[in-house]
């Protein structure tokens, strides 16, 4: 196993995902299911890192990066790592911004 190696990294990613499921631990269930994303996105896997960012922006998680940091759209639309995940029109609607709507001038 070394650099490059697609098949090792993503059953890597799969062996963490079931040593730790989030079914059991939802505080550290959610990490292995973002390395696979990351995993997934610079591999060419786009259905199964779409399919990981779904799950994790539709729970309350803080990311595996930097502790406390929670992964929002925002985040994901600037982070590198998915770069390649950037054409596809199911990874832009999950970025989509999710901003509150600012009030109008007149209705303050």
């Amino acid at each position: 196993m070394g650099l490059g190696d697609k098949a090792a990294a993503l059953i890597l990613a799969d062996r963490a995902m079931a040593a730790v499921p989030i079914e059991k631990d939802a505080l550290s269930g959610p990490r292995p299911i973002e390395i696979l994303a990351r995993v997934a996105a610079r591999t060419g896997e786009p259905d199964r890192a779409i399919a990981a960012l779904h799950k994790l922006l539709s729970i309350p998680y803080n990311g595996a990066l930097a502790e406390g940091v929670p992964l929002t759209p925002a985040l994901l639309r600037l982070d590198p790592m998915f770069d390649p995940l950037r054409k596809d029109p199911r990874f832009q609607k999950l970025t989509a911004s999710r901003a509150p709507k600012e009030t109008s001038p007149t209705n303050r």
